[in-house]
Order: structure tokens, then sequence, then C-alpha cells
């Protein structure tokens, strides 16, 4: 009998937070009258403060790590215009790394080697809105060559990572990070085609990480003799939060990041499928209770267009399902949109896709995971001045929408650049932007002015030996505001 993702205290603690964006009280009226709605709702202030965690970038003796860290500047500073960013070592001697001093300016580090920790860190006023950092890595040879991207995230106690594997020639590890001061205890589960894939070893369940630490938890050693092919794995916690990423190689394609998949949603956008991938293919959970029909399409420049012989995916209650999509793009970049085939029945997913460009010897592995909209600002912070290494993707899917992209200027100087960018509904659009006289890497951000939602992605691409090494990140909301409301004694708590 198969069995389903179990929905942990921690989850609906993790959606209620999400849903709220703020912790807040407002005291009755005395007289028992009805709170005015105007006063309740109140306005949006910044942040006062951001928490980021990072995971060890690599397990490599010849592996370069650069670290990028950055503040979008802000039309109307919070508090007293000050502010404080550091990024430190995930250990109890925390050692700084990347220490930012004000916004609008990206800051960067360099790190060699396999000992390059896992990073914890915070910012403060002026520097915590939209605060992003992110770490890029690059190995030249070996089975784990490749160029590794991954954005450092928000500590949460919830985690969905479909395209995970446990088959023959991968390697995955699930690397988690604690930043607080107090034990974390993560569970891990792992759903393949049947179902939960059961383990006698005990090893899935309260696996501790220690207070200001990281750890590293091999997927494959969760369920001795399993071959999963295709799976996904659940991240919770039964104790504190951590960051969660899943760091993949594969024999022969080398090796990237996986990220979280967005929540669970009837309708996902996978946003920046290269146009020259040679390989595409689509992996979805469905977390609950109800079966998944699910409608496939590509948002390509001219339009979404239905793939042939893949127009839709059933996916069975608890249980995994992939779909190989071979050469999706026919050479346009794009984004995949999976909706409900019949929107009265829809049920929520996860799902990624791992791509692969290149032939041969020279193939390269990278993931793309299903992402929220850039709602009203996000930002990835590593991009590249090169030409032809960085291109941005931008997707509406339901309606036109217009946006701002601006490229800050480099780690080593140049000066900011911005377009504006109109995005019809069912097309992605791709530009390249980069500060003038931009030395170093950059930041990019992506501002919702109008229409619909858009959902956006940046490639890395940075050849090696006829070897087609890129990354994809995709952006997230950076939360940088929070409701605040209007109310006789103010108890928000201001905390990303």
């Amino acid at each position: 009998m198969k069995q389903r993702a179990p929905l942990t205290l921690a989850a609906v603690a993790a959606a209620l937070a999400a849903l709220t964006g703020i912790a807040s009280l407002t005291a009755p009226d005395p007289a028992g009258k009805p709170a005015d709605a105007k006063a309740a709702a109140g306005s949006r202030m910044p942040v006062e403060r951001s928490l980021l965690v990072c995971p060890a970038p690599s397990s490599s003796d010849i592996a370069d790590t650069a670290y990028t860290a950055f503040t979008p500047a802000a039309a109307k500073a919070s508090g007293d215009g000050k502010g404080a960013a550091r990024l430190l070592s995930a250990t109890q001697d925390a050692k700084p790394v990347l220490e930012p001093k004000e916004p609008g300016k990206p800051v960067g580090a360099t790190a060699t080697g396999a000992e390059a920790p896992a990073l914890t860190g915070s910012a403060e006023g002026v520097l915590a809105p939209g605060w992003t950092a992110q770490l890029t890595t690059k190995v030249s040879v070996g089975r784990a060559r490749g160029v590794l991207g991954a954005a450092c995230t928000a500590p949460g106690t919830d985690f969905w990572f479909p395209a995970v594997s446990t088959a023959k020639g991968r390697e995955d590890f699930v690397h988690l990070t604690n930043p607080d001061d107090a034990a974390a205890l993560v569970d891990i589960r792992l759903f393949g085609p049947d179902g939960l894939a059961k383990s006698d070893t005990g090893k899935s369940e309260y696996i501790r990480v220690e207070a200001k630490s990281s750890r590293t938890v091999s997927l494959a050693s969760l369920v001795p003799g399993a071959q999963l092919a295709d799976a996904t794995a659940h991240v919770t916690t039964r104790a504190g939060r951590v960051g969660a990423t899943v760091q993949v190689a594969e024999e022969g394609v080398g090796s990237d990041w996986l990220p979280a998949s967005t929540d669970p949603s009837g309708s996902l956008v996978l946003p920046g499928i290269p146009a020259d991938a040679a390989s595409v293919r689509l992996v979805v959970f469905v977390p609950g209770e109800r079966d998944a029909d699910l409608k496939l399409r590509l948002a390509a420049p001219g339009g979404a267009i239905s793939p042939a012989g893949n127009e839709q995916l059933h996916v069975k209650a608890g249980m995994t399902a992939s779909a190989d999509l071979a050469d999706l793009t026919r050479g346009e970049p794009g984004s995949l949109l999976l909706t409900p085939a019949d929107a009265k029945k829809a049920a929520p997913v996860v799902a990624a896709v791992r791509v692969l460009r290149g032939s041969g010897a020279k193939q390269e592995l990278g993931f793309v995971p299903a992402a929220g909209p850039v709602g009203t600002r996000a930002t990835v912070a590593d991009n590249r001045p090169e030409q032809n290494t960085t291109l941005l993707s931008l997707t509406a899917p339901g309606a036109d929408a217009k946006v701002k992209v601006t490229a800050s200027p480099g780690t080593g100087g140049g000066e900011p650049a911005s377009q504006e960018v109109t995005v019809k509904a069912g097309t992605t659009q791709t530009l390249t932007l980069a500060p003038a006289g931009g030395k170093g890497a950059y930041a990019l951000t992506v501002e919702t002015l109008s229409g619909g939602p858009v959902h956006a992605a940046r490639t890395l691409s940075l050849p090696h030996e006829g070897i087609s090494m890129f990354t994809v990140q995709t952006f997230s909301d950076d939360h940088s505001t929070v409701s605040v409301p209007k109310a006789a004694q103010d108890l928000s708590v201001l905390t990303r």
C-alpha cells in the first residue's frame, strides 16, 4: 500500500508564516466595536532583519568558489539609514566571509578547495530589505566537474526536492545548515514511482544538526539497495529550522545544486530552460490525496506550445512521475508551464526538470525547479560581465506584464544599467544586461511594474574545454517589506 507524505505541524507553521509574512497583534476596541479596516491594513515597511544560510560549496580539492552578497538600493531607507550584514562560517568560531557595507554595491570573496565551509548570516537595518547572497563553484575535472550555483536561502522547516535519485551513477547529498543556537532534528523521506521508499536503517528520522553547524546526508544511505532513478525528497524538521539544498553529481555529465521546488500548487512555472538543451526530464510529485492530471506547455518567445507526445502527464497521489521531454525547446529558450487538465480537479504538485547541454563526453548537467513569481522584487547576486555568460529569462504565464530589470555595479566597479521589458502572456522573453564598464560579479534585480505575475531565471554559462558548463538560478520574491498594522500598541516582528 502506498504511503502519502504527512502534513507536519512544522509544515503548517511554515505555511501560516508564509501567508502572513509578519507576526502581529492588534488590540481590540474596548467598546467591542469592530476594528477599522483601513487602520488594520496599515502600511508596508522595510524589514529590519534578514537571515540567510549557504551550503558548503564542494568536496573537491580543485574547486574554486565565488561568494557574492548584495542588497538592492531602496528609495526609502529603513530606520536611521544605517545597517550591518555579515556572512559567517557555520561553525562555533563563525569567521566572517562577507561583510557588505551599503545597499546597491555587491561585495565578493573567493575560496579554494574542499575546506570552504557552509555559511550563515544576517543583515540588519538598511541592508536587510532584499539582502541576497550566492555561491558559484567551478570544478574543471573529475566526477564533480561543472559549474555549481546556489542561492543562499532563509532557514525553514519544510522542503520538497523533486528530481533526486539513488540510481547507479548518481550521488545525491542533502546539505543541512542550522543557523540557530539550539540543535535541529530533521526527517528525510524519499518517494519514488511506487510511493514512500521504506528504510529499515533508521537513518531517515531524527537527523541531528548541531547548533551553528552543517551536516551532509547521502540519500542512497537512507534506502540501501533501492535504485530510484526519479524520486522526490521531503525534508522536514521536528525541532528547529535549517537551510536545505541537494547537491548532485552524475557520472559523465557533471554536477550542480538542486534547489527546493516552490510550495505545492495546482499550477507551476519552471522558468529558464536553455535554448540548446539536449535533454529535458520532468519530475513531478503529488503530496496530497488526489491524483493530478497536468497539461504541459512550453512558454516560448512566440507563445505557449504543447510538446508533441507529452501534452499531458498523470501523477498518482503520493507518488513520483517523470516524463522525458527530449528536445523540448527546439532551439528556443523557454519555460515549462504545468496547469491542471481540468481546473475543477486541480491537485497541488511540486516539480523540477533535469537539463543536459552538449553531447557525448561533453555533456553538462543542470536543474530548474518550479519557482514562484518575482513578486514586487527579486534578485540573483552573481552574474558575470563577460559576453554571453549571463542570460535572463522572463515568463508571464497568465497575463501581459511589465518589469524593470536592473544590473548593479560589479564588485570591482562600473555604473548600473536598467531596462524595462514587456512580457506578453504565455511567452518567455530573454535579455542580457550588464553594468557599463562593470568589473567583477554583479547583481540582477527584477521589479514588477504592472500586469500579471512574472517568473524569472538566470542562466550562467562558463564553458571549459568545449564543455557547456552552466547553472540556472530562479528568482524568488525577496519579501523586503512587511505589512505593519496601525494599532495603539505595535507588536509586529519585522523579520524575514
